[in-house]
């Protein structure tokens, strides 16, 4: 008879966190977004607007970035993974709640899933907030459209969320790179079981 073998993976064993198509939708998407941050900088602060010039060349490249940002998602949602993945930030449960009180507390146990609720959040003001961006972008864009009123209210919201998306993207930056392997995750597609465990002690890939 033979004895039973473990059949559980060791401890450095480097697990499948996303996909192909999950890594390209986040890059491209990325790139996008780091493009309409940029040229936006450079439409609305002095300094770099001299520097740079060719305003109406940068006004386009804006434009055209703004209007491919919901591409690579839509693309994106061919593969099932990603549908899967979207499911799973979509969905709040009680350990979610534990994990914001883990962080207000400052605790060090912080029961996420395959995304916490950090994560989850995240997803969801910057999904929305791109959504109001197009739409208030549009609206500046095509003039004939809509009536004045409008278009000075599409200009204050589109200005000051603007303001709000480059402040926070600048937090989801200094996160990711204070976390080399959930970097290294959206680079080749895999995380070490450690790292799975100690940051998504719930999440069964």
């Amino acid at each position: 008879m033979t004895p039973p073998t473990d059949t559980a993976a060791p401890p450095g064993t480097r697990i499948r966190r996303f996909t192909p198509a999950e890594r390209w939708t986040h890059r491209v998407t990325a790139l996008l977004m780091g493009v309409c941050v940029a040229t936006a900088a450079c439409l609305y602060i002095p300094q770099l607007a001299v520097l740079v010039g060719r305003r109406d060349l940068i006004v386009r490249i804006h434009e055209c970035a703004g209007l491919a940002l919901p591409v690579p998602v839509l693309l994106g949602l061919t593969s099932r993974a990603l549908r899967a993945d979207l499911g799973h930030l979509n969905r709040f449960g009680p350990h979610d709640r534990a994990w914001l009180q883990a962080v207000l507390r400052r605790t060090p146990h912080r029961p996420a899933a395959k995304f916490n609720a950090g994560q989850k959040i995240y997803t969801a003001w910057i999904a929305g907030a791109t959504l109001v961006m197009l739409g208030t972008g549009l609206m500046m864009w095509f003039t004939h459209l809509t009536p004045l009123m409008w278009r000075t209210s599409a200009t204050f919201v589109h200005d000051w969320l603007a303001l709000t998306i480059g402040i926070v993207l600048a937090g989801h930056t200094g996160m990711a790179l204070a976390d080399p392997e959930a970097r290294q995750g959206l680079r080749t597609g895999t995380v070490s079981r450690a790292w799975a465990e100690r940051e998504h002690p719930l999440w069964r890939p």
